[in-house]
C-alpha cells in the first residue's frame, strides 16, 4: 500500500483542488493519506512555500502546483508494478 502526503497551507485553493484529486483516487486505490500544513515548521515553509501543493508518494516527489488526478495515478500505478 502506498502513502501519499501533500504539503500544503490554510487558505489556498490549489492545495484545496490537489486534495480533492487525491480523495478521488482513493476510490480507486488503496492509500494512506497525510496532510502536513508547511505553515507549522520553517523548514517546511522554506522548502515548500513557492511550490504549495506538493504530492508525495512513498517519500518521492509526485507533482506540485497544479496537480494533475493522471499524473498521481499514472504514478501510484508505477508505485504498484515496481512492488
Amino acid at each position: 500500500m502506498s502513502h501519499i502526503t501533500i504539503y500544503s497551507r490554510t487558505h489556498c485553493p490549489l492545495c484545496d483542488k490537489a486534495k480533492a484529486v487525491i480523495l478521488e483516487l482513493k476510490e480507486e486505490w488503496n492509500f494512506t493519506l497525510e496532510e502536513i500544513d508547511i505553515e507549522t515548521s520553517d523548514e517546511l515553509t522554506e522548502q515548500y512555500g513557492l511550490m504549495i501543493p506538493v504530492v508525495h508518494i512513498d517519500g518521492e516527489e509526485a507533482a506540485f502546483g497544479l496537480v494533475n488526478k493522471f499524473v498521481i495515478r499514472n504514478r501510484l500505478h508505477e508505485k504498484s508494478l515496481s512492488k
